[in-house]
This record gives C-alpha cells, sequence and structure tokens, in this order.
C-alpha cells in the first residue's frame, strides 16, 4: 500500500480530483479543462503535471492540442487493494489487549507483548514487560497497579 502514497495525495488536490473526475468521462484539453474548473490553464497544466508523475493521467498529442486520459488501471489498482485490506480478517494478535471485548480471554490465550507491539508510546519502554519501571507503565498504560502486559501464570 505505501506504493500508492504519492498517487493518492496527488487526488488529495480538491482541484486535481476534479480534474479526475472529468477526464473519466472525457478525454479533455487543458483549455476545457481550465474552463470547466474555472481556473486558470497555467493551473491546470501545473495539476496536469503532478497527475502525469503519480501516473494517474496521460497524455496524448492531437493536432496542436494535446488531449488528456485518466490511467484507469492505476485507479483500479488502487481500489483493489483498498478492498483486499478492508476485506482482511483480525486474528488474535492483531488485537490490541486494551479495545479487545474480552481481554481476560486474549492475556490468557497468549503471552502479551504490549509494550513490543500495541503500546500508545513504545518509545518510552525497555524490551520486555518486566523491565519497565511504574513510571513507563503509568504512561504506557494509565494508571493500574499491576503491567497488563505481563502474562498470568497458572
Amino acid at each position: 500500500m505505501n506504493d500508492f502514497v504519492p498517487i493518492l495525495k496527488a487526488i488529495a488536490d480538491d482541484n486535481r480530483f476534479r480534474l479526475i473526475n472529468l477526464l473519466l468521462n472525457h478525454d479533455l484539453c487543458v483549455g476545457a479543462l481550465a474552463c470547466h474548473l474555472d481556473i486558470s490553464k497555467a493551473a491546470v497544466s501545473q495539476h496536469l503535471r503532478v497527475l502525469r508523475k503519480a501516473g494517474l493521467v496521460k497524455g496524448e498529442k492531437r493536432g496542436y492540442w494535446t488531449h488528456y486520459s485518466v490511467e484507469r488501471d492505476v485507479l483500479k489498482d488502487i481500489a483493489n487493494n483498498f478492498l483486499r485490506a478492508a476485506d482482511q480478517t483480525l486474528s488474535d494478535e492483531d488485537i490490541c489487549p486494551r479495545s479487545a471485548p474480552d481481554k481476560t480471554y486474549i492475556l490468557e490465550r497468549r503471552e502479551m507483548a504490549m509494550c513490543k507491539n500495541c503500546c500508545e508510546h513504545p518509545e518510552k519502554l525497555k524490551g520486555k514487560p518486566e523491565e519497565c519501571s511504574e513510571k513507563q507503565i503509568r504512561e504506557c498504560h494509565g494508571d493500574i497497579k499491576e503491567h497488563p502486559c505481563k502474562s498470568k501464570k497458572k
């Protein structure tokens, strides 16, 4: 998904998003895009440069003008990646114990490594839960008496 960050940043601008929407319906030149968006041709050119660099649009010379169109496969790739991510299910290892509905089940089921994986401030903690000071535990987990990352021994 990190490969799509430049593409998403390019689309994040209102005018560029509007450009993409226009180009999804018609191949248009800079002048027509400027007219539809009510912005200058220079501004359209700059926005198209960003979209071309991100791989979202391509230009095709037609006579004196260049007409732009959307690289639909790039948009489909982004959409498919989001759909795959949305369809993933979380395993018990992916659930943060602080937000799990049944914390005792998760704590008993496996040894918790919250200080390594799920704490809100892992940079303030040491490597193992046993090595955390009381101050570090409070900063990470709030005011509690026992460290929630330590496994309960039977």
